[in-house]
């Protein structure tokens, strides 16, 4: 929470708690009625693809989030030698919200805006204008809507909020008051307005942006650095076009410095590009894996369990073991994991803790409880 917090502050369905999806019941009622009667050729597939769209956002989130745990855990490449706080797993616990407010805005904007519905799902020139138009306008009006968040009115009502991560994971890229969040969709939505007023449009343009943003937000609030420095060897115009981790961590670290959306440019341009960015790009591809004191090995339970690990969902790993009914659901990947473990048997980090001087970390064997009895 924001320390002092302003007006649109919480999310409207903040009160429906875990049952906050029931508000796009009325949008998938209507896609279904929208279809029924029609032949295939008449459906309005733009409409008919924001909820699988949906879930491959939140499955891409969570790819990230496991994999940057994991990382973190195990130290290699690692920014911040800090761990998470157990406030701050709470309060990214509702990283998806964000995806369920762009769900809304996307139906609302295929009903009503021109040229939003019936799209083709391939057009080449709408790709490179929503390109375009985030690498200019965008990303431009982002570094001084940025810059003015840090204001002291502006940050102390909205801003602080994100800024209370100082050890930062890929979902803390979300984390905003809501006001907030309907700023940045309006940023968002240049290009994608403009491609669809101009009758440039398609299915795939505006899901190869989103993935974009997606993607680029969940590496930038990684605690690891990834981008391996041959790439800027090869092109070294790239340090201002994209930015990298340690890049923005130093924003989350230092306050006032490195404040550029994905493109570092505008940080070089007006002279807020924090001094050490290159040393602490340089010094987090250096480091090498932390070497613990202490190690507690755990191993699997049932199928199930493979979900109540800290890499895998935060809201199942902070409580106790129990089998709920929408777990169903996951059996396609369930299953997938138990293959995985008999292919794949060697231990692995799944959480690092630090006592006064004692590095600890806790490694899982990827056997269930029947296969490790076996060994026994």
């Amino acid at each position: 929470m924001a320390s002092k917090p302003g007006i649109l502050t919480d999310w409207p369905w903040k009160p429906l708690g875990s049952f906050k999806y029931i508000i796009l019941a009325p949008w998938i009622t209507e896609s279904i009625y929208s279809i029924m009667g029609k032949d295939a050729k008449d459906w309005d597939y733009a409409n008919l693809s924001i909820i699988p769209f949906m879930l491959w956002r939140m499955l891409h989130n969570q790819i990230w989030i496991s994999f940057s745990r994991y990382r973190t855990a195990k130290g290699t490449n690692r920014i911040v030698d800090k761990g998470i706080e157990f406030d701050q797993v709470d309060r990214e616990s509702n990283w998806d919200d964000q995806i369920l407010f762009n769900g809304i805005l996307f139906y609302l904007g295929n009903k009503y805006v021109p040229g939003a519905s019936h799209i083709p799902i391939w057009r080449m020139d709408g790709v490179i204008i929503a390109m375009l138009l985030h690498a200019g306008p965008v990303e431009f009006l982002y570094y001084w809507l940025h810059r003015a968040l840090h204001h002291h009115y502006l940050y102390s009502r909205y801003h602080s909020h994100h800024h209370s991560s100082i050890v930062t994971e890929p979902i803390t890229s979300v984390i905003h008051p809501f006001a907030e969040h309907i700023s940045y969709f309006l940023l968002f939505a240049i290009p994608m307005l403009t491609i669809a007023v101009t009758g440039t449009a398609s299915i795939v343009a505006y899901a190869v942006y989103i993935s974009y943003i997606d993607l680029m937000n969940n590496m930038g609030h990684c605690n690891f650095e990834l981008i391996p420095n041959w790439i800027f060897s090869v092109f070294p115009p790239l340090k201002y076009l994209m930015y990298t981790p340690s890049f923005h961590s130093l924003h989350h670290t230092q306050f006032r410095v490195n404040y550029s959306l994905f493109m570092p440019i505008y940080d070089y341009m007006y002279g807020t590009m924090d001094k050490t960015s290159d040393t602490l790009y340089e010094n987090s591809l250096k480091r090498k894996e932390e070497s613990p004191n202490v190690v507690h090995l755990t191993h699997l339970i049932t199928p199930e369990s493979i979900y109540h690990l800290r890499i895998g969902f935060a809201s199942f790993a902070s409580k106790p073991y129990s089998s709920v009914w929408y777990l169903w659901f996951l059996w396609p990947v369930t299953l997938w994991s138990m293959m995985l473990t008999w292919i794949y048997g060697r231990t692995f980090v799944v959480e690092r803790n630090r006592f006064d001087k004692i590095k600890a970390q806790t490694w899982a064997i990827p056997k269930y409880r029947p296969q490790v009895r076996n060994h026994y």
